[in-house]
């Protein structure tokens, strides 16, 4: 039976970026340009505002913030006094957007970005319509050093989005929300990324061949897909799952999946087999398995992720539930 997950937090825009640090789960809110953290009662702390709304989150190994500027294509960091400095400037390799980033012990920063405009194409366009050959433009992954250099930038993925790091520091796991899978990329001595193999396929391959194919078949396939593209068909649908952020489970080898299409967390394993589901309240963007003895699934869900509309509306949640 399908557990459900319970609303802790309400009134927020487009909560993600869910990170659990000294004890309290922090979060940037994209419609609002804000960071927060929340101890666990009463309302959460907004902790700063970031120019060009705030995006990805981590930490220095000192205890300084970084965050992701997502529409200025920077990366922030906050001093001890308070002051918000440029940590990185990102323009110059980013194709849209600047979106997740994860923070290894050392202090180096994997940023993704959208590639292009995702929300100027879907206020216009049912995603199927992304595929329609040659497909939506790819974007690769931004290797910062600890003083934000560039080290350098992985070959490019469709919409890398959540990133996780294997125990051993070896291997680093992207969400690539566009291509419905989860993909493991070799991580080098010095901290750059290698070829980028499939860690989880999250679409049946036959329907994938067919969303991307040229000919009259593909057409017909987006079609379809895009006179199904309703919440009510959606939620009552198992597959495809769109991954958008991600989490280690407990064991520390599979990993739960905030499926961006629905309401729901998906437990996956390696290969892409699914072990285990939670229902949440709307579709979730964000996911992350934390608390004092790392047994809580918290997951960001949302009405719509367009950060105009979700601005208007604050239908934002943090969602929680104990496995």
């Amino acid at each position: 039976m399908k557990r459900t997950a319970d609303v802790a937090l309400r009134g927020l825009g487009v909560p993600e970026s869910l990170r659990w640090y000294r004890g309290a789960l922090w979060f940037s809110d994209l419609a609002h340009g804000t960071v927060h953290r929340w101890d666990g009662t009463g309302e959460p702390e907004t902790v700063l505002k970031v120019p060009g709304r705030a995006g990805g989150l981590g930490w220095l190994p000192d205890g300084r913030l970084l965050v992701a500027s997502m529409d200025g294509g920077l990366v922030y960091r906050l001093e001890p006094d308070g002051e918000l400095a440029e940590h990185a400037d990102l323009r110059q390799v980013v194709g849209g957007p600047v979106n997740d980033m994860l923070v290894d012990p050392q202090g180096r920063a994997y940023v993704g970005n959208f590639g292009f405009d995702y929300h100027a194409f879907s206020r216009e366009n049912a995603n199927a319509m992304l595929y329609s050959p040659p497909g939506p433009p790819a974007a690769s992954i931004a290797c910062l050093a600890p003083d934000g250099g560039l080290l350098g930038t992985t070959e490019p993925l469709l919409f890398p989005n959540g990133t996780l790091l294997s125990a051993d520091g070896g291997t680093l796991v992207v969400a690539e929300t566009l291509a419905m899978r989860l993909t493991a990329l070799p991580r080098n001595p010095d901290g750059t990324l290698g070829e980028p193999r499939p860690w989880a396929p999250l679409i049946p391959p036959l329907l994938w061949r067919l969303l991307n194919h040229p000919g009259p078949a593909g057409r017909l396939t987006r079609r379809v897909s895009a006179l199904l593209d309703r919440p009510a068909v959606a939620k009552r649908s198992a597959s495809p799952i769109a991954p958008d952020g991600i989490a280690w489970d407990a064991d520390g080898e599979t990993v739960w999946v905030a499926n961006a299409l629905r309401g729901e967390c998906v437990r996956v394993a390696p290969g892409g087999r699914v072990l285990d589901r939670v229902a949440t309240s709307q579709n979730t963007l964000c996911c992350l398995m934390a608390g004092d003895d790392g047994r809580t699934l918290f997951a960001a869900t949302v009405p719509t992720d367009d950060p105009v509309r979700a601005a208007e509306l604050n239908g934002g949640r943090i969602e929680l539930v104990r496995l």
